[in-house]
């Protein structure tokens, strides 16, 4: 009986070459923003969903965020790094076509928490009662909210299940370009969202989130700056008032103090968001409108650097969005240890 070919692994860090830095700096960086990702995305949701008062639209966003956050970095990191050390692919073909799909699904979430998010700094503003205190919202009405981004992203990145397929020569190659085996009518539509993929990228994944939120915080900005207690502009002017007019005149200046952190919580969200995907895209347009002899001209290595940059790009903001949000909220940190003590002593009992 014929024996099965061994399959034989590149190993590039072993024995020490030039090519060897490379591998250990993308090791290493790979390492870095897994560690950094995981345990910021699960502090994040942990924070969350064991405490009762943070139960509201915007924190479960934001845990729905970390979640998808936390998928791509647990599951896409580790094939790309892989195939970039040995170049094969983990899983096959079904690697090939999944982890384009929770990247772009992981695109959508962003885009539309950030938009949700917006909405819910503009209603808050300019709602009948902008300075009340957020109330615990029910479950159904937090999983309906959630439902409509995470159903939305999944379909809307469903294309990219038909759109990529595994090319095994001398090195495992995932081709962007939809099989000839579909049907006729499915291969038309998967074509057609081939030939328009740049231009949806750039039109639904960076420009609304960008122009919605500036928007949203323009709109928001000028509706608190309106409802600002002013200071009285003469010093002559005695002043009365009762105990409870100066504590409801505290409490409206301390909602406004919170409404304008939440605000930049979102403009930062957005940066971050802007900063990783403008690059990728403004490269890929560039390469469609380019000449075709250009390209050609191109050393063998520039392209495929250029795809790990961009997914690079896309975990540096994974990882970089849980630690920006613990950092922007100071109160985070004291509610993380409260959670990692109370799981502690759950184990321990």
């Amino acid at each position: 009986t014929p024996r099965k070919p061994q399959i034989r692994l590149h190993n590039p860090l072993f024995p020490v070459t030039d090519g060897s830095y490379w591998a250990y700096a993308v090791m290493l960086l790979a390492l870095v923003l897994f560690a950094a990702g995981i345990v910021g995305n699960l502090a994040l949701m942990c924070i969350v969903w064991h405490n009762f008062y943070l139960k509201s639209a915007w924190n479960s966003i934001l845990a729905g965020l970390a979640f998808w956050d936390f998928l791509v970095l647990f599951f896409c990191l580790p094939v790309v790094i892989f195939h970039e050390l040995t170049l094969k692919r983990l899983l096959g073909d079904l690697s090939c076509r999944l982890v384009p799909y929770l990247e772009v699904t992981s695109l959508g979430v962003a885009t539309f928490s950030l938009c949700a998010l917006s909405i819910d700094r503009f209603h808050a503003a300019t709602g009948p009662g902008p300075h009340q205190t957020p109330k615990v919202e029910s479950c159904q009405s937090i999983l309906s909210k959630l439902s409509v981004i995470w159903v939305g992203s999944m379909v809307l990145a469903a294309p990219e299940l038909l759109l990529w397929q595994l090319l095994q020569e001398t090195v495992d190659m995932c081709v962007r370009e939809p099989s000839v085996e579909l049907p006729e009518s499915i291969y038309s539509l998967v074509l057609t969202y081939h030939e328009a993929r740049m231009w949806w990228f750039f039109g639904c994944y960076l420009c609304l989130p960008l122009l919605f939120t500036l928007a949203c915080d323009l709109v928001t900005k000028q509706v608190l700056a309106q409802r600002l207690p002013q200071k009285p502009s003469s010093e002559k002017v005695t002043i009365r008032c009762s105990s409870s007019s100066s504590s409801s005149s505290s409490t409206k200046k301390k909602q406004h103090v919170r409404e304008q952190r939440l605000r930049s919580t979102v403009m930062a969200l957005t940066v971050l968001y802007i900063t990783c995907n403008l690059p990728e895209s403004i490269c890929n347009i560039t390469l469609a409108y380019i000449s075709v002899p250009v390209t050609a001209a191109l050393p063998a290595l520039v392209l495929p650097a250029l795809g790990l940059i961009g997914q690079f790009l896309l975990f540096v903001r994974c990882s970089a969005t849980p630690v920006m949000l613990l950092c922007l909220c100071r109160s985070c940190i004291i509610l993380l240890y409260k959670c990692c003590h109370s799981s502690f002593f759950l184990l321990h009992n």
